[in-house]
């Protein structure tokens, strides 16, 4: 690992908005440190016998003055800040001396250890800028600032700022994926990584709530009080108290919020409150889990509809919404959530309907998880070989030809 010698540099923001700035040379290299200059507002000029296409496009445009000669004794005068980026060290060596003599902080890009400044590696997201120096080391100095801008626009650096006064946070409904935590979305861990309260649900990814700093209040919603009933009206209860204390509140949820997650009865309580919700879509384990396993919801010449159906209540409950009799006239594949325990009454419904006993049937549990676990049976055997595997909730039970495909 190379260093240059002696102390380390002092960084600072330069604000060059209306300066001069001077550019000895249009190469390749000018070519990439102009656009940040550029971008910073600077009086660029250029000095140059020749340019790249792109400088002179930019010189032409307007976006700065070219002087097409040599570089001469003189160039820096009004200068705040240059650059020696011509091919010639000789050139090079000359500009950094006249601005050294002028009291002008000078990068040399051919030789850093004779420059009076340094360029950083640099990126920006949402308002920040990052820079990052390695003693000379420009390949290292690149890798970290891009590990750095891509932890914060994946959220798994927080990169939170002063919220106005008087603003309400409000709540983010964001829908975390099947399990593993990498299917969350790039905007979902984002939220996440800048919340103040978390409330989370048993099948969210856990995994990311042991990534949150300690200052984060993370509430389990399977242990709010209250009875069975009460569980939801308790979780919106919470979710509005803490997001008018002025807490940004991030609802964390499995799969997707809307499918089967009551999300929306959780946006309409924010919104009859009168606090701001945003909804984040999340991966829904009724496409991403049969995927994982290798089964495909859809699949040409074999299925071309799917259907997710919800079978947390029995065919023959009155309160169930679902016909099955048309559900099994289908040709297509047949997503169940929380299906298993009631998995008997659901296959025989099927079959008495008319869909073949035959009918390959896959049970997923605990899908993307290093747990997973998959169960191969037909539509008839289904319910007898769960019990006898052990399988148990959460678990996605796929039925359809697409489940022969795998396997």
């Amino acid at each position: 690992m190379s260093r240059l010698p002696g102390p380390p540099a002092y960084p600072a923001g330069l604000r060059l908005e209306g300066r001069r700035v001077v550019v000895v040379g249009a190469g390749t290299v000018a070519q990439r440190r102009l656009p940040a200059l550029l971008d910073a507002g600077a009086d660029v000029l250029v000095v140059a016998p020749e340019a790249t296409p792109a400088v002179e496009g930019m010189a032409t445009g307007g976006e700065l003055r070219w002087v097409r000669r040599a570089y001469a004794p003189g160039d820096l005068d009004g200068a705040w800040y240059a650059l020696a980026a011509t091919d010639v060290a000789e050139v090079n060596e000359v500009v950094a001396a006249d601005a050294e003599a002028l009291r002008v902080f000078c990068v040399r890009c051919d030789d850093a250890s004779h420059a009076s400044a340094w360029t950083p590696a640099s990126g920006r997201y949402d308002g920040l800028t990052v820079a990052v120096l390695a003693g000379g080391d420009p390949r290292r100095a690149a890798g970290v600032r891009d590990r750095i801008v891509e932890g914060l626009h994946d959220g798994s650096l927080a990169a939170r700022g002063e919220r106005p006064a008087g603003a309400l946070p409000g709540v983010a409904l964001v829908g975390g994926g099947p399990g593993d935590p990498d299917l969350i979305t790039v905007r979902g861990r984002r939220l996440l990584a800048e919340a103040d309260v978390v409330i989370a649900d048993r099948l969210g990814p856990r995994a990311l709530l042991g990534e949150l700093p300690p200052h984060v209040e993370v509430i389990d919603a399977a242990k709010i009080p209250y009875g069975r009933a009460m569980a939801q009206e308790a979780i919106n209860d919470a979710m509005i108290e803490h997001a008018k204390a002025g807490r940004f509140v991030v609802r964390l949820k499995g799969g997707d919020n809307y499918v089967f997650g009551r999300g929306f009865e959780e946006a309409l309580a924010c919104a009859e409150a009168g606090v701001p919700c945003q909804v984040v879509p999340g991966i829904t384990s009724a496409i991403s889990v049969p995927a994982i396993a290798g089964i495909p919801v859809t699949h040409r010449g074999v299925a071309h509809e799917f259907a997710v159906v919800s079978g947390h209540v029995a065919p023959d409950d009155p309160r169930s919404l679902v016909d099955w009799a048309a559900l099994a006239r289908l040709r297509g594949t047949l997503v169940l959530l929380m299906a298993v325990e009631r998995l008997g009454p659901i296959t025989s419904a099927l079959v008495a309907h008319g869909r073949a006993g035959t009918t390959p049937v896959a049970v997923i549990q605990e899908g993307t998880m290093a747990t997973q676990r998959v169960l191969r049976t037909s539509l008839a055997s289904a319910a007898e070989d769960v019990v006898a595997a052990g399988i148990r909730p959460p678990a996605i039970v796929v039925i359809g030809d697409v489940v022969a495909l795998a396997g």
